[in-house]
């Protein structure tokens, strides 16, 4: 009997000792929160901006290689030749495209990592503890929106 009471005044200890660690974990501590509505930030930047217009233009570069690729495929002599350029245009087509395609990543990898910079650094200026996507949050928060895309001009 001494040992069951020992047992369940040890139980109740702990349980009384979680229960007020997890009132101390949950108590009134209020956190700071900013929202950023991450779209605007990217659409309103120059350097995406920029990084829009060059890919266009690459765009167009291929599709004017194209348009000369067909003409000089269709204007070959005979089969073998036809298949050949084919074949060369082809290959430099698809290096094109995988050359286009890292130099994009690589690009808009950077912008990413600038515009994260600055959303956090505006939050550390704004001692905020916790910074979300604006859609994301139903209610609530400090949108810092407007000073993150004025941070990035």
């Amino acid at each position: 009997m001494n040992n069951k009471s020992k047992f369940l005044v040890v139980g109740l200890a702990a349980f009384a000792i979680g229960f007020g660690i997890n009132n101390y974990a949950i108590s009134d501590v209020p956190a700071k929160i900013a929202v950023v509505d991450v779209q605007k930030v990217v659409n309103s930047s120059p350097q995406v901006q920029a990084l829009k217009k060059e890919q266009q233009a690459k765009a167009q570069e291929v599709v004017t290689f194209i348009e000369k690729a067909r003409k000089d495929v269709a204007a070959a002599p005979d089969a073998t030749k036809k298949q050949a350029l084919e074949d060369k245009y082809n290959k430099e087509l698809k290096e094109r495209k995988t050359k286009i395609e890292k130099d994009y990543t690589s690009k808009l990898s950077a912008i990413d990592s600038k515009i994260s910079s600055i959303i956090a650094a505006q939050a550390k200026a704004g001692n905020f503890d916790v910074v979300l996507a604006k859609g994301a949050v139903l209610y609530g928060g400090t949108d810092i929106t407007d000073a993150v895309s004025k941070a990035i001009k």
